[in-house]
């Protein structure tokens, strides 16, 4: 089985290289923020506590992320493999998904982290703004925040992948074709 944690700050571009990866791959998509916008746009309790600390561009508690994602994982029955966009987010995030995937007997394979300059996300988010009317990415100061908050708390996820040698760097600057070369490259080898 092959599990891939898509890593990266926010407007790297994992949403866009998920789909090239699901497509090669077959795998299932978990998409954090996918699961949080459904609940938010149906007015779930979960979505409305997600949409809370999201619209301050801060993370959605640990506790609640998590059984969110092990209800998502468990539908599956026998997938080629998952990929994890957008999640764990904090180290207690990591380790309670090597938790839930070793009762699965299916560890995590690799962390494929997108590293793009500060000034190119903000161009990204502003840009995906307005094609897709996410008011999360309109705003400069909720920007910041979420960029803030990404280097403080959740690019020390790479150090708990790093340990384990499943850490893999990718540069996410260039066309969406190179960018998804680099990443096929990364999981063939």
């Amino acid at each position: 089985m092959l599990n891939i944690v898509l890593f990266g700050p926010p407007g790297a571009g994992k949403g866009t290289q998920s789909e090239r990866l699901i497509e090669r791959y077959g795998l299932v998509h978990l998409s954090t923020g996918d699961i949080f916008r459904a609940n938010i746009k149906g007015e779930t309790e979960l979505g409305i506590m997600a949409k809370s600390f999201m619209d301050q561009g801060k993370l959605v508690p640990d506790e609640v992320t998590i059984n969110m994602l092990r209800s998502e994982v468990l539908k599956h029955e026998h997938p080629k493999g998952f990929i994890f966009d957008g999640f764990p987010r904090t180290n207690a995030q990591a380790q309670a998904l090597d938790v839930l995937l070793d009762e699965l007997k299916a560890p995590i394979s690799l962390m494929l982290a997108l590293e793009v300059e500060e000034d190119e996300l903000k161009i990204r988010l502003m840009k995906r703004a307005e094609s897709s009317g996410r008011a999360d990415d309109a705003d400069p100061a909720i920007i910041e925040n979420r960029i803030r908050v990404y280097n403080n708390e959740t690019a020390p996820v790479k150090e708990f992948y790093q340990a384990q040698h499943k850490f893999k760097s990718i540069d996410g600057i260039g066309s969406i074709d190179d960018i998804t070369a680099r990443l096929f490259e990364a999981i063939d080898k």
